[in-house]
């Protein structure tokens, strides 16, 4: 049975939890790859009747199989970075049109009208290749912004810098996405003074540098940029719906999203608040793939629900998602 909640019009934890109990009991039915998995873990899907006994499909199931909860065609795939030779992550979309409400009403609960800012995207790696889901999102929010200075950069530093001046200096309110290393090539080449300019990085050295500490890289980046903090956005192939930080590194979710922090040694115990743990993230936009996934970041979850991501896995922390690797 397709779940009957708008998961956009989520107001409280209680409406979270029973639509994410609809949409699991919708998946396990629809998803064969999801079955097989809950099937492998023995999990009674009658007896599931909390969030934490939900089984969170890891991460790596998008890179070796379809991910889909229906038959209808695919409208869009959307595929992961990575070096030549290694194996993409590949999200199957089958409406693209739940995409796009999930990051318009994401960016506008924690950002307000888009009509407000010039949006400006320095995302060069992502810019370079096929099936990038954040550039489908970024290209959207410049069209929908309206204003005829938003646009995509790609190595024309020159010209950004001066465009970046220009604005902030009319009082324009801006919005620059940028990839973590472009955005450090730029203040190397201009060290800016902006008062009505945010900052979002998207993340990800990409081999370009060497890979910072949080602290380190914004304390740079807001020395570079002349702001007193560095936004970002936490975003993956794998889901439709974006995490926000303001700030310090603490994200929040629009509500249709949540995270919980599963134990590294065990792959299916949650820890408590403010411990390190791997991300669990149910993302209730992903109705027709999978809203259950449980990722590669480590993180820790705040009581307020907002959570800060502290690094990756490495391979040798992996064993208690191999163990559930079909």
């Amino acid at each position: 049975m397709i779940p009957t909640t708008d998961i956009f019009a989520i107001s409280s934890q209680k409406q979270f939890e029973k639509a994410a109990l609809q949409t699991f009991r919708f998946q396990y039915e629809n998803n064969l790859v999801y079955q097989e998995f809950c099937d492998f873990l023995k999990t009674d899907p009658h007896k599931v009747k909390s969030l934490q006994q939900i089984p969170f499909l890891p991460i790596q199931f998008f890179k070796s199989h379809s991910v889909v909860s229906n038959t209808n065609p695919i409208q869009a795939t959307f595929t992961s970075s990575g070096t030549t030779g290694m194996i993409t992550s590949k999200h199957l979309v089958t409406d693209t049109s739940i995409y796009e409400e999930s990051y318009r009403k994401g960016f506008s609960q924690f950002y307000g009208n888009i009509e407000d800012y010039a949006v400006l995207a320095l995302l060069p790696s992502y810019l370079e290749r096929e099936g990038s889901s954040l550039i489908y999102m970024v290209e959207d929010l410049i069209k929908l912004s309206n204003h005829p200075e938003s646009g995509f950069y790609l190595h024309n530093h020159d010209e950004l810098i001066a465009k970046l001046i220009a604005l902030d200096q009319s009082g324009q309110n801006v919005i620059l996405i940028g990839v973590t290393f472009a955005l450090l090539d730029l203040i190397e080449k201009h060290q800016f003074q902006l008062k009505h300019t945010i900052i979002m990085e998207t993340g990800g050295m990409k081999g370009k540098r060497k890979e910072m500490i949080r602290e380190e890289l914004h304390d740079q980046l807001c020395k570079g940029f002349g702001v007193s903090a560095i936004h970002s956005e936490y975003g993956m192939t794998e889901l439709l719906s974006q995490a926000y930080s303001l700030g310090e590194g603490v994200f929040e979710c629009p509500s249709w999203m949540q995270i919980l922090v599963r134990d590294t040694e065990d792959a299916l115990t949650y820890i408590q608040d403010g411990k390190t743990g791997g991300i669990n993230v149910i993302d209730l936009a992903n109705i027709n793939s999978c809203s259950f996934i449980a990722t590669q970041d480590l993180g820790k979850k705040n009581p307020n629900n907002s959570f800060e991501v502290l690094g990756r896995f490495d391979n040798s922390d992996i064993r208690g998602c191999n163990l559930m690797v079909l």
